[in-house]
């Protein structure tokens, strides 16, 4: 087992700051490669009040736009448009990156492609997403994906 802190939030592991420990190979080879960790050491306990201390500030002046920002998303339908064949069958899936580009394209506000969780979405129709907006705070979209004209 690793020792690692958190440098961006990782679902289901934890937010930026936090020391967790997870097997050798998670983070050699996918956490710290991807930058969502730094090697835990003794000198790296100050690094991580540093970055609770920023989280928190950012948090208290977040929590307000980030509940006016989930009454936006879940007020209405995102559309997107993807190329699809015969019967709806999209050429591809759709990512967590057009989610957010269409939230923006929407006039909806800015959201982060990295907290996007999606089902997988091969085909035309509606979905469900799940949008982190703050610790504590989550939105669900209605993604209306429909054939590119």
């Amino acid at each position: 087992m690793a020792k690692v802190i958190l440098t961006n939030e990782v679902s289901g592991l934890g937010s930026a700051g936090d020391v967790v420990e997870v097997k050798n190979g998670y983070a050699r080879n996918y956490l710290v490669p991807q930058g969502f960790a730094v090697s835990w050491t003794r000198g790296g306990e100050a690094q991580v009040q540093q970055i609770r201390a920023a989280r928190d500030a950012r948090a208290l002046a977040s929590l307000e736009d980030a509940q006016a920002l989930k009454a936006k998303l879940e007020s209405g339908k995102i559309r997107i448009e993807a190329k699809a064949g015969v019967g709806g069958r999209l050429f591809g899936s759709i990512k967590p990156a057009a989610v957010a580009d269409a939230v923006a394209a929407a006039g909806l506000g800015q959201i982060d492609k990295r907290k996007v969780e999606l089902p997988a979405i091969k085909s035309t129709g509606e979905y469900q997403a799940t949008v982190r907006l703050h610790d504590e705070l989550s939105a669900v979209l209605t993604l209306q994906v429909v054939t590119q004209k």
